[in-house]
């Protein structure tokens, strides 16, 4: 797994390492299972703080990509088949608003509606 950050980005280092993650599981390159990195170990190769690895490994357990276990570090927690079957639902949504004129934005509104209920 190949993760870069780049620190001259106004976006957020721990967003871009949930990004640079969520797209490494969502692509099937690290499988359930799998252990990422400690830490430690990712903080020290990517010359960034380990708290901010820290965070981007809590965001990504928030979002069900991960599990944390102690003396395990984090663990990839998600099969790629379903990945892909959340995948080609949202691909059914997406065309779905398309066609109704909606935007990504709109969208997303509904998403996070579904997820707060």
């Amino acid at each position: 797994m190949i993760i870069r950050i780049d620190p001259a980005s106004g976006t957020p280092l721990f967003e871009q390492l949930v990004r640079a993650i969520r797209s490494e599981v969502i692509r099937g390159r690290v499988t359930a299972g799998e252990r990422l990195p400690s830490a430690r170990d990712l903080a020290d190769s990517l010359e960034v703080n380990q708290h901010t690895v820290l965070h981007a490994y809590q965001t990504l357990r928030d979002e069900g990509l991960i599990e944390l276990r102690r003396g395990r570090g984090a663990v990839v927690a998600v099969e790629p088949d379903d990945l892909d079957a959340v995948r080609h639902l949202a691909a059914s949504l997406v065309a779905a608003a398309r066609e109704r004129g909606l935007g990504a934005e709109a969208v997303h509104a509904v998403i996070r509606e579904e997820f707060d209920r």
